[in-house]
């Protein structure tokens, strides 16, 4: 499975299992996202850590993950962000933008907060 979604309590936490988050898969995430907005999810943790390569097909399925939060009033945290996806983040400027941890544990925290 390409991407295992967990529902919790308060929170959805979606773990990426592919090396490559490209044109190949990113319309898998995005499908699962649009199935979690149906369901009324709104509060979502997209976990990375390992994913060690994005392409602009990944960052767009990152940023409807983001939009759908934000258009329903929820919170969004990408977590574990390996070296060059957070390169790809920063030069996109995302970084400014999207709500990024280290870990599930401290983007848990921010939902919290």
């Amino acid at each position: 499975m390409s991407f295992l979604v967990e529902e919790f309590d308060k929170y959805t936490l979606i773990t990426s299992n592919v090396e490559k988050l490209d044109a190949s898969n990113a319309s898998l995430l995005k499908d699962e996202l649009s199935n979690l907005n149906k369901k009324g999810v709104n509060t979502l943790i997209i976990n990375l850590s390992s994913t060690k390569y994005c392409d602009s097909s990944g960052l767009s399925a990152i940023l409807v993950a983001n939009r759908i939060c934000k258009d329903t009033n929820g919170k969004f945290v990408l977590s574990g962000l390996q070296p060059n996806v957070l390169k790809l983040i920063s030069i996109s400027q995302l970084d400014k933008v999207l709500s990024i941890t280290s870990t599930v544990s401290e983007a848990v925290e921010v939902l919290q907060s």
